[in-house]
């Protein structure tokens, strides 16, 4: 006979709102009939091993399920995602992919530290009572991204300049569409589109690639702006000037812009592109920029009306509906653990392990994989990991 238990009603009735499951979808995972899920949360009286199956399918802690009362859920960063001053719950998805990212910031400074390295001068070098074109030019001196973008043929390579270059920076620039390596856990645009985890030897930035790229262009630069703030925090990124409503997120936006799309160049280039029905394109091509940031960067100086943004913004989004498939994957699973992470955080974990410094059930978590077989095919896709 299976030993059952007695718990709180409201736990359990938490713990699949929070993995946002009706009744009959929590049983259909469970493997039970409606029914008993609504007794269970009727009357709080469960089998134990049905305990660890809800726990698992509403990725819940099985301690929290024994408490007399539903958790407080925060994020242990700050949240920018607030509307109108109401907070929005973190769903368990959003706080693990933060969990997780600041394990992982947590092992790399440790690493930098025991290996001596500096302190990044640049992290929380700017203020929100700044000139957001200042900072904005201090940012693109540093990561050199005018030089970066000019070899670019394309926006989308540009892109991928922009991050290598924010990444020798000597910031970290992860990113990835699941939580961990849970293809059943797709992250949800909608609830987050980025994080900045600012620190003065180990900055990391997050993007959520389940967004169009053309969207994440912007995100990075965002996010980049946090880091120079010294603001950790999630950001959802809405794109309507409703939402702009918090000092911090204004200050990002602004700066964001004036990173990718520099005023007095613009002003220059739409005297000479305004006569064209393609003035976005033209444009596009120029600074190596998504529509999405042209657009947005030509509402925000008012060269266009909010109502040609809103529907120019609609239209060109939905050229970059498709789902994103991670880059360099090819159905690879070590080179898109790579794709994710980023060379350089690998390259020092992979670097750590061989040398005996970090033990490799560590490593295993931290690069999310199973055995020190995983180790040693991450180390031949970087080869400066054991040069």
């Amino acid at each position: 006979m299976a030993l059952k238990t007695k718990l709180e009603p409201a736990c359990l009735i938490w713990a699949r709102d929070r993995a946002n499951l009706t009744t009959s979808g929590l049983a259909k995972k469970v493997g039970v009939k409606d029914d008993t899920v609504i007794e269970w949360e009727r009357t709080g009286v469960i089998s134990l091993s049905q305990v660890d199956k809800v726990a698992a399918h509403t990725h819940t802690p099985v301690g929290y399920l024994f408490l007399p009362a539903p958790p407080v859920e925060t994020l242990p960063v700050n949240d920018f995602r607030t509307v109108g001053g109401a907070t929005i719950q973190p769903s368990p998805d959003l706080l693990d992919t933060v969990d997780d990212a600041i394990l992982r910031q947590g092992w790399y400074r440790d690493y930098l530290v025991r290996n001596g390295a500096p302190r990044l001068d640049f992290v929380g070098s700017a203020g929100v009572d700044e000139d957001p074109v200042a900072v904005a030019g201090r940012m693109r001196a540093f990561v050199g991204w005018d030089t970066a973008k000019q070899s670019a043929r394309t926006w989308e390579e540009a892109f991928d300049r922009l991050v290598q270059a924010i990444d020798n920076s000597g910031v970290l620039v992860m990113h990835s569409g699941v939580v961990g390596n849970n293809t059943h856990r797709p992250l949800d645009v909608q609830e987050f589109r980025g994080f900045a985890l600012s620190d003065e030897y180990s900055p990391l930035i997050f993007v959520n690639y389940r967004d169009a790229k053309a969207a994440q262009m912007f995100t990075v630069a965002h996010e980049l702006v946090h880091i120079w703030l010294g603001a950790s925090g999630v950001s959802n990124l809405t794109q309507t000037r409703a939402s702009d409503h918090q000092e911090v997120e204004r200050f990002c936006n602004r700066v964001a812009a004036e990173f990718l799309v520099p005023q007095p160049e613009l002003a220059a280039q739409w005297q000479l592109v305004q006569p064209f029905r393609d003035y976005v394109i033209r444009l596009c091509r120029y600074f190596k920029v998504s529509s999405l940031v042209i657009i947005r960067r030509l509402r925000d100086l008012e060269y266009i009306a909010e109502s040609d943004f809103v529907r120019a913004y609609a239209d060109a989004l939905t050229q970059f509906t498709k789902p994103m498939t991670e880059k360099g994957g090819g159905g690879n699973f070590y080179l898109t653990v790579r794709s994710r992470l980023g060379r350089r955080f690998i390259s020092a974990i992979v670097a750590s392990t061989l040398q005996g410094d970090t033990p490799f059930r560590e490593a295993f978590r931290l690069l999310g994989v199973n055995n020190s077989d995983g180790i040693h095919k991450l180390a031949s896709l970087i080869p400066e990991a054991v040069a």
